[in-house]
């Protein structure tokens, strides 16, 4: 059903007051290093910006784009001049650059104590990646499923030290529930250019956009269970006006409009809920969980958003995958 069709809203499918406060509610954060994906703009380099004013010992972001990067390592030198900032160049389109990617990091640090899967892109037109799987699945879910399996043993390494609080930040969304394929994500069409997801009525980008959502949410819960010394959360930011509506129409934006009640939020509003996850108290955190801002941990309102089946195929179809990379 196309989603400006249905006629019934969860009520956390609109964004609550926010009660956190980046300034004085995130911990003090010597020692620890983060990796942020698409740090370059939007909800990336704000939770940088928020980040950077609570002694990190090192933030890493990828992205795409060299310039935006460095004007924000430039802009972040002059608000916090301590803290240590390197860019890492990655298109999480292409496994090859993901790999690489990975590899610079671990040439840089010792440690990982925080992974935040931020970089996403959503409702393009039908496309393929460079290695042949549909071009938001693979951003959304496979570039960042292969760097986080580059990382883990970094990861886990960091989690056999003293006081250690590894954590991996999954940005999912609502629209895992909105407009996905009846069995929640269609493996068989993945690697098939110019296949058709979804219902007859249902525009393909946004289901798409949808299960490649959905794949974020479940692949949090499995890898809580493959890997429970490092807490694994998947978080939906809320509606926001970032970059990833470059590539929409009138239409479209009108449809999420629609969604979102017309509640939309700032770029800086919008990171809060995933700088909450990666810094808030240990305790606070359900391994596994799916928090929707900020900090309410949330049942998936949908069967397939519980489908704990459909989450070990997307575990095993990844595993397969990402063999030749590993």
């Amino acid at each position: 059903m196309p989603i400006w069709r249905r006629k019934r809203w969860d009520p956390l499918d609109i964004m609550s007051n926010i009660k956190f406060n980046p300034v004085s509610d995130i911990p003090d954060q010597s020692g620890r290093v983060f990796l942020i994906t698409g740090g370059t703009t939007g909800l990336g380099a704000s939770s940088i910006s928020f980040l950077a004013s609570h002694n990190p010992a090192h933030i890493y972001f990828s992205g795409r784009n060299k310039a935006r990067a460095n004007e924000l390592i430039s802009k972040i030198a002059k608000a916090s001049p301590s803290t240590k900032v390197a860019f890492i160049e990655c298109d999480l389109a292409s496994l090859a650059s993901v790999q690489s990617a990975a590899k610079q990091f671990l040439s840089s640090s010792d440690r990982l104590d925080v992974l935040m899967c931020n970089a996403g892109i959503m409702a393009v037109p039908n496309d393929v990646s460079k290695d042949g799987y549909e071009i938001q699945f693979a951003t959304n879910h496979l570039g960042h499923a292969l760097l986080m399996k580059l990382l883990m043993p970094i990861m886990l390494d960091t989690a056999l030290q003293p006081n250690a609080d590894v954590r991996i930040v999954n940005l999912s969304s609502v629209a895992y529930k909105q407009n996905v394929p009846s069995t929640g994500i269609e493996f068989s069409k993945l690697r098939t250019k110019g296949a058709n997801y979804g219902s007859f009525f249902s525009f393909n980008k946004w289901v798409c956009y949808g299960q490649s959502k959905l794949a974020n949410l479940l692949y949090a819960t499995e890898l809580a269970a493959h890997h429970p010394s490092i807490t694994s959360v998947a978080v939906h930011p809320g509606f926001i006006k970032t970059d990833l509506f470059a590539s929409t129409n009138f239409m479209d934006r009108q449809v999420v409009n629609i969604i979102s009640g017309g509640n939309w939020l700032d770029t800086e509003q919008g990171a809060y809920n995933q700088t909450w996850a990666a810094t808030t108290k240990k305790e606070d955190l359900v391994n596994g969980a799916y928090y929707e801002p900020v900090g309410v941990k949330t049942t998936p309102s949908t069967k397939l958003g519980r489908d704990r089946a459909l989450a070990k195929e997307l575990w095993e179809w990844t595993e397969k995958e990402l063999k030749a990379w590993v």
